[in-house]
């Protein structure tokens, strides 16, 4: 039967749902503007010496630095969660990713004060990384402990949203200044979205300063059952879970920054398609994603999220190959079937895995546990996937180019065959990851403590 405090709960699930979706989609329109100027405008203005592809592995690399620091910010930022709470913690998190990207917007380039251009860039790029860090397990949890006792895979896929609204919005606002700034876009032009930033923030800030803390960690802090070292005892009692779940997102992460990022120079120099059209398929493809992430979410409630994920690896693996060849048929027909189709393949793992990770961490250490099981995975399936896709298909002549040559194994004139096996590896790292975690999905997650796993587990079909 349903308590009281259930129904206030369940009563507070709009406004919570909106303030969790949209405060991430804000975070992640500053982290993909980013990314989209660094394929469009960062090589030509922070590294202006370097030849093409040289120039946009260098600004890639920047992109990485985030990355790196998204493990870092969620193991500050999870400490900070699971000690003092979700909501004062997002509010942080709000503050410093907008901040950092504002200033990027004023950011002079290579020619006005040299060298000091790309390292300025590095560093707000680290305080967009720790600001990412730290958000998604917040906002996660502030969903999942909220619709805790039912539908939760529904609830905590919202969030999930933010990711490809946030990627709409930046590159709405980037078509738009784009058309509207022309040839001098380049100038002055693309630091436009930076500058929007700072109403998104000041949007952000007002909804989620008016949310409640979460009833499960208001529980705990009422009575001080709160972790002094929730770090120390994520990795104590749930190193395997957190390790396993960085795997688990391999699959996930990879082909979208391939899909947002490494499909657009690939498009450009190998395609040679028009910019514009390749950032409104993606657009699409985004969109696309805004309504299969919670249906997923929701599917992931009813056949078992462990089962889904494992099923959205196979289809990953599978698509691999056949994404490259559609798309070197060189039409536009093919090229948006082959977005779309990722998009869906994508939202498939996507959409179900915000629960898969937080719902097997108890809640003294949820925000610490799951922010490091998310985020660990950051820097080698994220920020290296583009990277590492680039350098497969351009071959050994652009590694003499970096001076990487002696250090890399010869990989020949490079090929897209190479990055299809290099997604189809990644599939079978997280359908690995999954099989060693257990299905949650219909376990209690009301305790301090992490929860067991279902029994029996449950099997491939509706439930009744």
């Amino acid at each position: 039967m349903a308590t009281a405090n259930d129904n206030i709960a369940r009563s507070r699930m709009g406004p919570v749902i909106f303030s969790s979706t949209l405060g991430t989609a804000i975070e992640w329109y500053d982290f993909f503007l980013y990314g989209t100027m660094a394929t469009l405008v960062f090589p030509k203005l922070f590294f202006p010496g370097s030849n093409q592809v040289v120039g946009t592995l260098l600004s890639l690399f920047t992109f990485l630095v985030g990355f790196i620091a998204r493990p870092f910010g969620g193991a500050l930022f999870g400490h900070l969660g699971d000690r003092i709470g979700r909501k004062s913690t997002l509010i942080a998190t709000l503050l410093l990713m907008g901040i950092s990207t504002l200033l990027i917007g004023f950011l002079p380039g290579y020619t006005a004060i040299g060298i000091a251009a790309p390292v300025i860039l590095v560093l707000l790029r680290l305080g967009q990384g720790l600001g990412v860090g730290g958000e998604w397990g917040g906002s996660v949890l502030l969903a999942l402990e909220y619709g805790h006792k039912e539908r939760r895979g529904f609830w905590a896929s919202w969030p999930q949203m933010g990711a490809p609204l946030g990627l709409v919005l930046s590159t709405v606002v980037a078509n738009i200044v784009q058309s509207s700034t022309g040839a001098s876009f380049l100038d002055w032009g693309w630091r436009i979205p930076f500058f929007v930033s700072a109403l998104l923030i000041i949007v952000g800030l007002y909804i989620r300063l008016s949310v409640l803390e979460t009833p499960l960690f208001a529980q705990l802090k009422e009575q001080k059952r709160e972790a002094k070292a929730p770090l120390v005892e994520a990795f104590r009692y749930s190193t395997p879970e957190i390790l396993l779940s960085a795997g688990s997102r391999f699959i996930e992460q990879a082909p979208f920054y391939l899909f947002v990022t490494f499909v657009i120079t690939y498009g450009l120099d190998k395609l040679a398609l028009d910019k514009t059209f390749i950032l409104n398929a993606i657009t699409v493809g985004s969109i696309l994603e805004m309504i299969t992430i919670p249906l997923f979410g929701h599917l992931s409630d009813r056949f078992g999220r462990r089962k889904w994920y494992l099923i959205g690896c196979v289809l990953m693996a599978l698509f691999a190959f056949p994404y490259f060849l559609l798309m070197n048929a060189g039409t536009v027909t093919f090229f948006i079937a082959v977005v779309l189709s990722l998009a869906i393949f994508h939202s498939w793992v996507y959409g179900p895995q915000a629960a898969l990770i937080a719902e097997r961490f108890g809640t003294r250490s949820r925000y610490s546990g799951a922010s490091l099981g998310y985020q660990l995975a950051a820097p080698f399936a994220g920020g290296l996937a583009p990277i590492i896709a680039l350098l497969l298909l351009t071959g050994k002549n652009n590694l003499s180019a970096l001076g990487l040559s002696k250090v890399v194994v010869n990989i020949g004139t490079g090929s897209w065959q190479a990055v299809a096996i290099y997604m189809v590896v990644l599939a079978v790292i997280s359908f690995a990851s999954v099989l060693g975690l257990k299905e949650m999905t219909k376990s209690d997650i009301s305790g301090a403590e992490a929860p067991t796993a279902n029994e029996p587990e449950i099997t491939l079909a509706p439930a009744d």
